[in-house]
């Protein structure tokens, strides 16, 4: 099993019993989605964002415009954290200020290059796309010189990283179990629906196979 060394910048300090430095655990709940907040400095101020990402074993990679504010100042600090956080379940307790969350989240930081080669930028970009959907790049039209060209792609190598989980129910006040209150949990999930087509496709087009295999999958096991 390995793990990230518990450090200053990555030690989890509220509720430490939650927290895991695992790499398999962390890299799982990278896996679970594809939206990261992307945090970093413009100006003296702090910004969060939301990005897509995927994982190519310890490298995170971010794509966007040549002009893009986030990255050109995240690359100019050489450095960034994201966080990745999916909602489980709600907890509600008997005591309002017992009510909690069930969830996974992992904080990553790491240092930051630019991707210049061709052909591993464009590499990149189906990670990107497939990490969303699989299998989903091949469907589509070429990419061009031109997009190529005036796209961003940075690769981030995770150094550090920690995670917290919440699986667990109600944790109450002994006196108040005694209550009448209702407590338990509402679980939370991210349902895929079924595809819309888009207006303007021609009749004669049916949805891909990658799409259903995706949507099927998705709808046994909720991501």
């Amino acid at each position: 099993m390995s793990s990230y060394p518990k450090e200053k910048l990555n030690k989890v300090v509220r509720g430490s019993n939650r927290a895991t430095y695992d790499k398999d655990k962390i890299n799982s709940i990278l896996d679970a989605g594809f939206i990261g907040y992307v945090s970093y400095v413009y100006e003296g101020t702090a910004i969060s964002i939301p990005m897509a990402y995927s994982r190519i074993g310890d490298k995170i990679y971010l794509h966007g415009s040549l002009k893009n504010r986030m990255l050109l100042a995240a690359l100019e600090a050489d450095q960034m954290s994201m966080t990745v956080m999916h909602l489980d379940a709600l907890v509600l307790a008997r005591s309002g200020l017992h009510h909690s969350v069930n969830y996974r989240s992992a904080t990553i930081f790491g240092s930051l290059e630019v991707v210049d080669e061709r052909d591993r930028k464009v590499e990149i970009l189906e990670s990107i796309i497939n990490y969303m959907v699989p299998d989903r790049w091949d469907s589509l039209r070429p990419i061009s010189e031109k997009e190529i060209k005036s796209t961003l792609v940075i690769e981030m190598t995770i150094t550090s990283a920690s995670a917290k989980i919440r699986d667990v129910g109600v944790k109450d006040e002994k006196e108040d179990y005694k209550t009448d209150v209702w407590a338990g949990l509402v679980p939370i999930t991210q349902v895929v629906g079924q595809p819309i087509r888009d207006e303007m496709l021609p009749d004669h087009v049916e949805t891909p196979v990658h799409i259903l295999n995706y949507v099927n999958r998705s709808l046994r096991k909720p991501r």
